[in-house]
């Protein structure tokens, strides 16, 4: 490879015992780092903006204040006007579970029963269905209770709080200072390896810039288009169920089956019907459709594009390691790490152990 150095054999061992320090590290402060991480993945998103308010002759600093106007605003505005609607649907829910649980004992059961020549009807159901309806009205409360439980451990509201305060705090600096930050870490790469590295972090910096905002926005748009399918059928929770399965698409086939399943459930619930449950099927059919043929190639790319069983792989394997955060980081992870094993396997392809 021309124009680059190798590096000696110290030097790769050095950066070996670097990474792998590094690792070690983050895995004991993964608690500590969680903040962190959460502030340096909002100052990851709002830097463009910030760059870009800069090249008009903004100061930096007011910059990131105008950002930070921007985001709390847009959060005000999600929770002013989304979460007093879910709450409304929850409770709908709610309201509907105990006729939906009666009509399935006297009228389903009883057919199932004459159906497969059974006798009798499902062990304490009667009593499932009876503390639901007497107990309904009290679920408002159960998020107090909920409060209550969690307040008994003084150490752990303190650090949630602690948390609240230390992420926008943490965003603020990291923003104001982004550009020197990374500055000065490529200040510190050896000299014969800078270009190449600087390079790969473009590159990966493109490519998952490029597939979280992509994500984002299909997620986005999937939620709009469950929610709007499962209203037309008349369905009482349709955004409860839209939104929830939207939110949860980033993970492959998560959305589909969630809403699939809830979907079904709660048509069969309100109208006591099948075929309000195959149309509500037919929504995140319709849904899953749009995804894969027309959003994801439009907004996230083909560009960073991983192979099915690939991203079955990530998915699973993040979850066997590192629980709901792994699952929640496989995808951009992958679609790292694939970028970085397209640039060894360059460097393979023109370094003497392949050619002669």
């Amino acid at each position: 490879m021309s124009g680059v150095n190798p590096m000696s054999d110290s030097q790769r061992w050095f950066v070996l015992a670097s990474i792998a320090g590094a690792g070690g590290l983050v895995y004991l402060l993964a608690p500590v780092l969680i903040p962190f991480a959460a502030a340096g993945l909002l100052a990851y998103f709002g830097d463009p903006l910030v760059d870009r308010l800069e090249s008009k002759r903004v100061p930096r600093t007011l910059a990131v204040v105008c950002v930070f106007v921007i985001f709390g605003i847009l959060a005000l505005l999600l929770v002013l006007l989304l979460v007093p609607l879910l709450q409304q649907q929850i409770l709908s829910f709610l309201r509907l579970l105990p006729a939906g649980l009666e009509w399935t004992q006297t009228y389903l059961l009883p057919r199932i029963s004459n159906a497969l020549g059974l006798e009798g009807e499902l062990p304490g159901f009667d009593t499932l269905r009876q503390a639901l309806a007497q107990n309904w009205q009290k679920a408002g409360g159960f998020a107090l209770n909920l409060m209550a439980e969690i307040s008994q451990s003084g150490m752990m509201i303190l650090a949630w709080i602690g948390n609240l305060i230390l992420i926008p705090v943490v965003t603020f600096y990291l923003l104001r200072d982004w550009d020197l930050l990374m500055r000065h870490l490529r200040q510190l790469l050896p000299r014969n390896i800078e270009t190449r590295v600087v390079a790969l972090v473009g590159e990966v910096d493109k490519v998952l810039a490029e597939f979280l905002r992509g994500q984002l926005l299909v997620m986005a748009a999937l939620a709009v288009i469950y929610t709007v399918g499962l209203s037309l059928l008349g369905l009482e929770l349709a955004l409860l169920i839209g939104v929830t399965a939207g939110l949860v698409s980033f993970v492959p086939y998560l959305g589909l089956m969630v809403g699939l399943t809830f979907a079904g459930i709660a048509a069969f619930f309100q109208f006591h019907a099948l075929e309000p449950v195959l149309l509500a099927g037919l929504v995140f059919v319709v849904g899953q459709l749009a995804e894969g043929m027309f959003l994801t190639p439009r907004l996230v790319g083909e560009r960073i594009g991983l192979h099915p069983v690939a991203v079955l792989f990530a998915v699973l394997a993040g979850g066997q390691l590192f629980g709901f955060i792994g699952i929640l980081l496989a995808l951009p992870v992958a679609a790292v790490i694939m970028v970085v094993l397209v640039h060894f396997h360059n460097a393979y392809r023109e370094s003497g152990y392949y050619q002669p």
